[in-house]
């Protein structure tokens, strides 16, 4: 059992009062009215009142130096972390020239009467480039390309594909200069043509061609109905677009390609015929950050001494993918000095420096005196009087950052010619910071791993310290034969909310639940300096598997339909949520089964819902769409969580 914790004075603001009236008894005997109606015992109370509230601050010194013990076994809370997205900026109307975008351009949520927006920074330039049509090719699957382009004169029609159109059927369109990250628009004059395709259904895919070869493009809008009607196509070209020659053209290549039908998909029976073809950039992409960039900070002058300790004007400072670049003044420039985590294997002439990111804290290595008397010096000292800057650091961050798809539309920096903008995708990765609590908590296991991963909680927590960024961390074995464990991580997402946002719930959302590769690789480096010989580990997500709830409702009288059935949405996407959802609110737990009773009980305590006539349970793919056969339960292996997939309510 845990050390109980101390009471160092255990009276309370009653037993105060008692007191205080037995010494008046003793020490003046000549007061006999007690009565709270008397000045004097008002005095007591008022008294007894504030001694009682010293007393609660005395009990506290045994957290408190608690606290310092968790200080210097060397825990440090974790900071928070920055959610991240890419953000798009249209343009009026298309430029013959460049729009530049510069690196931190603010843009934020839509300010409330009760919240404060929410603001992301970009990370980079951004180039808007113009574009125009140069070529347009042909390619009937295993031909080589024709060039149409001098037959798309405005009075004759190309088929865009072979005669009987097949998969790998493709039309190629060229743009003068590869447009990398940029929105660019098509515009098609198409007849109706293409016969026996279902225009909001096709089977084709739009790509671009970069370094790494055809990448698919994300479809903004398309007005075409599959290449069948004059129209526009507006395509986000991914950021390694870049320029190639095929049939001796050079050009930043577009492709149009059909893909084989999907079960019950329809098809081409005809190829669709294409009279003009336009191209013009209309907007662009980049990365943005919920985080305040400060740069060129100064933190003070050095005193030329051993463990030497600073502070940053702006914390915390948010876990980024590179080290912080502590630099010092001398020798006519400045020198950078390295972020290490300890300063064990320091030097007396290396250039370290430990950061506590939560407190802003830079520090350099200390003196510490040896067994013999020798004093060994662990990392180099700077100059004194020598300037130390911090040369940039990013600030804030947190889950408020998690905004979902289509939030971030106010251009708070102002840019010439660009009207709007927008995140096409919901920001993720923003984590607060670990709270002195979840800190405490977690001393006991730093103590207990001492930086080895040995049992599966050993491997969760160490995952949590190379990513807090990861919201949910399980460790479960591969095999039962194998001596290799699975480390699942989930990253953070906002919650879904069909009604707010309906693209959450699509591919989209189970998108954003795939973490990043760098988070992986960065958790996979750190667990492999501290997993046993002969281990393997394998970081990746979990399995979701895909559920659609189909329910029948009836509702109270005098309650609208429409009404229920979005609360009824709302708390299927809420309870059946990776991240948020379970029993509990802390995600849906891993490998637990989903039974129809409980989906009973969820939508029974709903207001206005009379009774739940019937539940019913299918196991989706959340990448196909696919669902199987109605039953009362979907079982769930250990390295599985569930995803919520086009749910449907009907209430009567």
């Amino acid at each position: 059992m845990p050390l109980p914790a101390p009471n160092l004075d255990d009276r309370r603001f009653q037993d105060l009062v008692d007191d205080a009236k037995r010494l008046v008894q003793r020490r003046c005997p000549e007061w006999t009215d007690h009565n709270v109606s008397d000045p004097g015992v008002t005095l007591i109370e008022a008294f007894a009142f504030m001694v009682d509230q010293l007393l609660y601050r005395l009990n506290r010194v045994p957290d408190r130096n608690y606290l310092k013990f968790l200080d210097l076994i060397g825990l440090r809370p974790f900071p928070p972390t920055a959610a991240t997205v890419d953000v798009t900026f249209w343009l009026s109307a298309p430029r013959e020239q460049a729009v530049p975008v510069p690196a931190g351009t603010q843009v934020a949520t839509v300010r409330t009467e009760g919240e404060e927006p929410v603001t992301f920074a970009t990370t980079e330039d951004i180039a808007i480039v113009p574009t125009r049509m140069s070529r347009v090719l042909t390619q009937p699957n295993g031909e080589e390309p024709a060039d149409r382009t001098d037959d798309l004169t405005g009075e004759q029609w190309v088929p865009c594909f072979a005669e009987r159109p097949v998969p790998g059927d493709a039309v190629l369109f060229g743009l003068n200069d590869p447009a990398p990250g940029c929105a660019v628009m098509l515009r098609l004059d198409c007849v109706v043509a293409g016969r026996g395709v279902d225009p909001r259904d096709p089977p084709l895919v739009w790509e671009a061609w970069t370094d790494s070869g055809w990448r698919a493009c994300a479809v903004e809008r398309d007005t075409t109905g599959a290449l069948n009607r004059a129209g526009e196509v507006v395509l986000h070209l991914p950021p390694g677009h870049a320029a190639s020659v095929i049939a001796r053209r050079r050009a930043g290549w577009l492709r149009c390609r059909l893909v084989p039908a999907e079960p019950g998909q329809p098809f081409f029976h005809a190829s669709p015929q294409l009279r003009a073809a336009e191209a013009a950039t209309v907007g662009g992409s980049g990365p943005a950050v919920h985080a305040e960039l400060v740069t060129g900070e100064v933190l003070g002058l050095s005193e030329g001494v051993p463990g030497q300790r600073f502070t940053v004007r702006h914390a915390p400072i948010v876990v980024g993918d590179e080290p912080l670049a502590v630099e010092v003044a001398g020798g006519g420039g400045w020198t950078g000095w390295r972020e290490v985590a300890t300063f064990a294997d320091s030097g007396p002439e290396d250039r370290h420096v430990r950061v506590d990111r939560g407190g802003g804290e830079i520090a350099f290595g200390p003196a510490v005196r040896q067994p013999d008397g020798t004093v060994r010096q662990y990392g180099a000292v700077p100059p004194k009087a020598a300037p130390i800057r911090v040369a940039a650091y990013r600030t804030g961050g947190g889950r408020r950052g998690n905004v979902a798809r289509g939030s971030l539309a106010v251009l708070r920096d102002p840019v010439p010619f660009v009207s709007t903008v927008t995140n096409r995708a919901a920001a993720t990765g923003g984590v607060d910071g670990e709270s002195v609590a979840d800190a405490a908590t977690r001393g006991p296991l730093l103590l207990r791993t001492r930086e080895r991963a040995v049992t599966a909680e050993d491997y969760e927590q160490l995952a949590r310290e190379a990513a807090p960024e990861a919201v949910r961390v399980r460790c479960v074995p591969a095999r039962a034969d194998s001596a290799a464990v699975r480390v699942l991580v989930v990253p953070a997402v906002p919650a879904a909310d069909p009604m707010a946002d309906p693209m959450a719930t699509d591919g989209s959302r189970f998108a954003d639940l795939q973490p990043p590769g760098e988070m992986l690789e960065r958790i996979r480096g750190y667990l492999d300096e501290r997993r046993c010989v002969g281990a393997r580990v394998i970081v990746e997500p979990p399995y979701y598997q895909g559920l659609t709830v189909v329910a029948r409702i009836r509702a109270r009288p005098r309650t609208t339909p429409e009404t229920v059935r979005e609360r009824a949405l709302r708390a299927l996407y809420g309870y059946l949520d990776p991240v948020a959802g379970g029993p509990d609110g802390s995600g849906w737990p891993f490998g637990r089964p989903i039974q129809s009773g409980e989906i009973f009980a969820v939508l029974q305590q709903l207001s206005g819902v009379d009774l739940v006539e019937d539940v019913l349970l299918f196991a989706a793919d959340p990448v196909t769409g696919e669902r199987g056969s109605p039953v009362q339960r979907v079982d769930l292996s250990a390295n599985g969580l569930v995803f919520s997939y086009g749910h449907q309510v009907r209430v009567v």
